[in-house]
């Protein structure tokens, strides 16, 4: 009776424990690092007045273009460490109708 009651106590004892948070550190997450990586030192080498080709060559080619024609690129990196917050940076370029760099937005900007 006593090893029934034991095992019985146990075992609610795993049930409730399972869903802590305390067990949680101890999986491993592996990082996921999604986009267009880009250093500091890339985007200070972006300038309003170069051409679509010329950012192409320093940056690669964009995560994203704007579907409906406004000559809009999208940089998008996105980072998620295994047990910490998730990041995202997104580099915004507009060019005009020549292909020409009219607007630079980086948002949350890269800290050099």
């Amino acid at each position: 009776m006593r090893c029934k009651m034991l095992t019985a106590a146990a075992v609610v004892l795993v049930m409730l424990t399972a869903g802590c948070s305390t067990f949680e550190k101890v999986v491993y997450r592996p990082d996921i690092n999604q986009g267009n990586y880009l250093t500091p030192t890339d985007v200070a080498k972006i300038h309003k007045g170069m051409t679509q080709q010329q950012v192409a060559y320093t940056l690669g080619t964009p995560m994203m273009q704007d579907p409906f024609g406004t000559q809009t690129w999208f940089y998008v990196f996105r980072q998620e460490p295994g047990h910490e917050k998730i990041t995202q940076q997104t580099l915004t370029l507009t060019f005009d109708s020549a292909g020409v760099l009219t607007d630079l937005q980086n948002k949350p900007a890269l800290a050099e």
